[in-house]
């Protein structure tokens, strides 16, 4: 009779973990006795975060919302920690299953192990080497107590050896977020409003940052965003922000005319811009993953990356926080001469499924 339990924190976790439930209900058509519970920890309140996104991604709203959201990053851990074992000791499972590289996936990966509970990372292994990214700390303490490692790449799986994992602990298995993003593609719909529908295919660029490193120094920020006005030489730029962001931009006065500072977009909305742009500067991870599988030219705003697979195979360049170097980079891809996409193994839509026979061959 296996039990898993399934943690996500935050919008993309969900995304990630969509394919495995696909996968765990098609499981249980020939073993009934599977059961499966899904646990948002309410890392990350988002209004987007509806019935209707449910519904979109196909899966069934959460069986708990663990209310772990705010305060400061020992606050959130703690809180969810708390609220995570109260919820393991009354519905205990045989595994607990994290994604990605939240608090989230630190916090409940160590509630589980102290209750002698099993936990699989997906997407265990990558690293960016760069400690002052929480994330990283959170990938690194998670690694540290796993049992099992779903991965995304080789570089991931060299990684854990040097770490001293086990070989049979590591299963190469490849990119659940991919197997979302080829699922989902059909269903990618334009935005709704007359900025959208004036958008030619191949002719405008989509901008993401929220890093703190990009956007909370405001000179800093102002420089990087006159440096991609100039180097886009007047496209028209999709730059969907945050609250903080926003507020940042006001006090810094930047005002061009192709500069589209709009909400925060759904996941078909957002997906279906960066299929159809003509490139994407951003300093999101997934993001790099998503723009190289559908073969988008994709600017990095960060000194380093935990997704090196997008830079070797993909169509991904990093480069780097300072404005003064985006210039030639924008300019290739003006002209039309970026690097073309390689296919990176395994992300062939299919990883959910080699991840649910692993666990079904563990735990049955």
């Amino acid at each position: 009779m296996p039990k898993f339990t399934l943690v996500a924190g935050a919008r993309p976790n969900f995304m990630k973990i969509a394919p495995m439930i696909h996968q765990l209900q098609k499981a249980q058509s020939t073993n009934p006795t599977l059961s499966f519970r899904l646990v948002h920890t309410g890392q990350h309140y988002d209004k987007k975060m509806s019935g209707d996104f449910f519904e979109q991604l196909n899966i069934p709203e959460p069986d708990a919302n663990l209310g772990g959201g705010g305060g400061t990053q020992a606050e959130q851990t703690a809180s969810i920690m708390v609220a995570f074992e109260r919820e393991l000791m009354e519905n205990r499972p045989d595994l607990v299953l994290v994604v990605g590289d939240v608090t989230s996936t630190l916090a409940c990966s160590i509630a589980a192990k102290k209750l002698q509970i099993d936990v699989a990372h997906v997407e265990g292994g990558i690293r960016s080497g760069d400690l002052t990214m929480p994330e990283e700390i959170n990938r690194m303490v998670t690694d540290s107590i796993t049992d099992h490692f779903f991965t995304t790449s080789e570089i991931a799986n060299d990684n854990l050896r040097k770490a001293g994992v086990p070989e049979e602990k590591i299963h190469y298995v490849g990119n659940t977020m991919i197997d979302t993003l080829m699922a989902q593609m059909p269903r990618f719909q334009k935005p709704e409003g007359a900025l959208f529908d004036s958008l030619v295919p191949k002719n405008y660029f989509v901008m993401t940052m929220h890093r703190p490193a990009n956007v909370d120094q405001e000179q800093s920020l102002k420089a990087m965003i006159d440096a991609i006005l100039d180097g886009t030489e007047g496209l028209p730029i999709i730059f969907p922000v945050h609250p903080r962001t926003a507020k940042n931009l006001q006090n810094i006065g930047i005002n061009a005319p192709n500069l589209h500072i709009t909400e925060p977009l759904g996941y078909f909305e957002f997906n279906y811009l960066v299929k159809n742009a003509k490139g994407v500067i951003t300093d999101s991870g997934g993001i790099t993953e998503e723009a190289s599988v559908m073969n988008v030219p994709c600017i990095t705003l960060r000194d380093n990356t935990e997704r090196a697979e997008t830079i070797h195979l993909g169509t991904n360049e990093l480069v780097g926080t300072d404005p003064k170097k985006l210039k030639p980079y924008l300019a290739k891809i003006m002209n039309g001469d970026w690097k073309q996409y390689q296919g990176i193994p395994r992300w062939d839509g299919k990883t959910a499924s080699r991840i649910v026979d692993i666990l079904m061959k563990n735990y049955s």
